[in-house]
């Protein structure tokens, strides 16, 4: 009997100078892992931001055949959330406190486990490293409870341990993610059409076709200008004119146009002048997606009029319109580009 009091205080023993370890431990704890993707801040906060998209790369996705996600109305911005139940993973809920546009987003998150609920704070950072680059930061942070504290006492290895692989492999499916989003393109022929034509302030240039992109990067914005120094309309989308263009010799000649409304008489040193573009019929080809797809719409466009037995109009010029560019869509899956082909 005296055995058994002995081992019954000997294990008290262990048991409050347990409980004094634990309570001794320090419970707070943070983790957070970077990465620098080549995708503009707007898309990759707009991704983060909308909770529908965590599906199609969350790191936890890997782990769990018996994931359920559960979406409320309200999916995006302040107040959004979503929910999940797992028997393999456990349930929980994330909901997002505050944002601040293309730079940074606040959430918490709780863990529904045997201990009770564990609550945490995530957080994201966006930092533009470079034009078509940004570092995205991924982090979270909180206070462990006792219990939770004891758990993890009995771990090989910490929470944050445990924790940054996953957001390391989460930051990487991010990456494959969006940059395959940016790479979802479609061509549309949408036939025989008039374009309405009109006046139009150009600055023209000859250049080797690999060299249009840099070019036309400044040759609108010096048209762009011009016109705001004048108080000049514009009465439509930038557009571009093809004036000559052989593939063969790799050069052309090309006009970056801005439409306005009136007939303007330009000093003579002007690098910017006036033109009117006429009334005509034309073939028109939309392309939503990536500049580095317009030789494929073209094609498109052209092989159209081939296979209907259409006529080139020879003494117009084709061009293209900037529907929609970067300045304003970071997605270059949603940019639209209207390719235009006279015909007679």
């Amino acid at each position: 009997m005296k055995i058994i009091k002995y081992l019954f205080f000997l294990l008290l023993l262990a048991l409050i100078g347990g409980a004094v370890y634990v309570a001794t431990i320090n419970g707070e704890y943070q983790v957070e892992e970077s990465r620098v993707i080549n995708a503009p801040d707007e898309l990759l906060f707009n991704t983060i931001n909308e909770y529908r998209t965590w599906d199609k790369w969350g790191p936890w996705m890997d782990e769990s055949d018996d994931l359920i996600m559960e979406y409320p109305e309200k999916t995006s911005g302040e107040g959004a959330s979503y929910s999940w139940k797992s028997e393999t993973q456990g349930n929980g809920r994330m909901e997002t406190e505050k944002v601040a546009q293309f730079s940074s987003i606040d959430q918490n998150i709780t863990f529904i486990t045997p201990m009770g609920e564990s609550k945490s704070d995530v957080y994201w950072k966006f930092e533009k490293t470079e034009d078509t680059k940004t570092k995205v930061t991924w982090g979270m942070k909180g206070k462990q409870s006792f219990m939770e504290k004891a758990f993890w006492a009995t771990q090989d290895s910490t929470i944050s341990q445990m924790l940054k692989p996953m957001y390391s492999r989460g930051l990487e499916k991010l990456d494959v993610f969006v940059n395959e989003k940016m790479k979802e393109y479609n061509v549309n022929v949408d036939g025989i059409t008039e374009h309405g034509g009109g006046f139009y302030m150009y600055n023209a240039t000859a250049a080797s076709i690999a060299t249009i992109p840099e070019k036309m990067a400044q040759m609108l914005p010096l048209v762009f200008n011009y016109m705001k120094e004048n108080n000049l309309p514009q009465t439509g989308k930038p557009f571009t004119l093809y004036n000559e263009y052989n593939e063969e010799q790799g050069t052309a000649i090309f006009s970056c146009a801005i439409p306005t409304r009136d007939k303007v008489v330009t000093p003579k040193d002007s690098s910017v002048l006036c033109d009117f573009l006429p009334r005509q019929k034309v073939v028109k080809t939309t392309l939503k997606g990536n500049y580095t797809n317009l030789k494929e719409a073209w094609e498109t466009g052209y092989k159209y009029i081939q296979d209907n037995k259409l006529e080139l109009n020879t003494q117009a010029v084709p061009f293209e319109v900037y529907v929609t560019d970067p300045s304003q869509q970071s997605n270059p899956a949603e940019w639209i580009t209207e390719i235009y082909i006279p015909i007679l």
